[in-house]
């Protein structure tokens, strides 16, 4: 085949690789970019429903942002729980990954009860959960008033009721992560840790030493995953936290929480639109960081 001819090849593979991509293409840039576009423009714009005037201006819904006390309290919350959920999820989740690929007979059965949370919808969920928090009639304050402990108001107390949406956040996404865990580590050749095992190394060496490095780029998107779900927390705060169980002094309040009420009971489109872009460029930076720390192990070697 002459190099024209593999030249003419290679055009028309690239233009039908480029014909079929395009509905996608073109659906992901109505579903996302285009959205995505719209509220950054809407950012700089006093967008409220009610007045028909929508006028420029600039930077004074950042600005307010920057002075406002329920967005600190949604930011340090948010982060407070995103932090703590991903931190613990993960940290449980990699031990028991570690157990469970022994192969066990119950290890399918181990794998599917940790994974039926992650498959259930959040709403029932946090329904049942928020049953289960009950001060009067919750399992929870039941146990423990049988070991003579007062019962705790877990949603309506400030310094409990945060600390109540991390347990249940981590055991809701402990299934997943551990699932990936499991895969990555079922999935290391044996020869690996035989040869470590013929070198003398223990089992937590062999853990530290082969396991661990080579998990790292799924131990990467754990955490990039799980802090972008944690800091997009709703629907557990708004089904547990609202109501006769709300907190008081808006404890519990989070980032999205507080777009959602600016937005849709305000109607302050673009303070919620200011608001929805500096999460996105936290989560971003976030991001960004993760992946540079991945980049930079100071364990791997040169």
């Amino acid at each position: 085949m002459t190099a024209a001819r593999r030249f003419l090849t290679k055009r028309r593979v690239l233009l039908f690789c480029y014909i079929a991509l395009a509905p996608v293409l073109a659906l992901f840039l109505y579903v996302r970019v285009i959205p995505i576009g719209f509220g950054v423009w809407l950012s700089f714009h006093k967008w409220n429903l009610l007045s028909p005037a929508k006028p420029f201006v600039g930077l004074l819904n950042y600005q307010l942002l920057m002075e406002d006390e329920n967005f600190h309290l949604a930011l340090w919350n948010t982060t407070l729980y995103s932090f703590s959920t991903v931190i613990l999820s993960t940290a449980i989740a990699l031990p028991l990954a570690v157990f469970l690929a022994r192969r066990s007979r119950l290890s399918a059965f181990y794998q599917t009860i940790y994974f039926l949370p992650v498959i259930t919808p959040m709403v029932p969920v946090s329904i049942a959960w928020k049953w289960i928090y009950d001060y009067n009639y919750g399992i929870l304050n039941y146990g423990l008033g049988l070991v003579g402990i007062k019962s705790v108001a877990w949603l309506s107390d400030p310094d409990t009721a945060l600390w109540a949406l991390v347990i249940m956040g981590v055991w809701k996404v402990l299934g997943y992560n551990m699932v990936l865990f499991l895969v990555g580590i079922r999935n290391i050749p044996a020869m690996y840790l035989e040869a470590a095992s013929l070198d003398g190394a223990n089992a937590w060496q062999r853990f530290w030493r082969v396991t661990f490095p080579l998990l790292r780029p799924i131990l990467l998107y754990v955490l990039v995953t799980s802090t972008i779900n944690a800091y997009n927390v709703f629907t557990q705060v708004y089904v547990m936290t609202l109501g006769s169980q709300a907190a008081p002094g808006q404890a519990v309040r989070m980032l999205v929480f507080d777009i959602y009420t600016n937005g849709f009971q305000f109607f302050r489109f673009g303070y919620a639109a200011a608001e929805a872009v500096t999460l996105t460029l936290i989560v971003l930076g976030l991001t960004v960081i993760q992946f540079s720390l991945a980049r930079n192990d100071p364990t791997r070697e040169k």
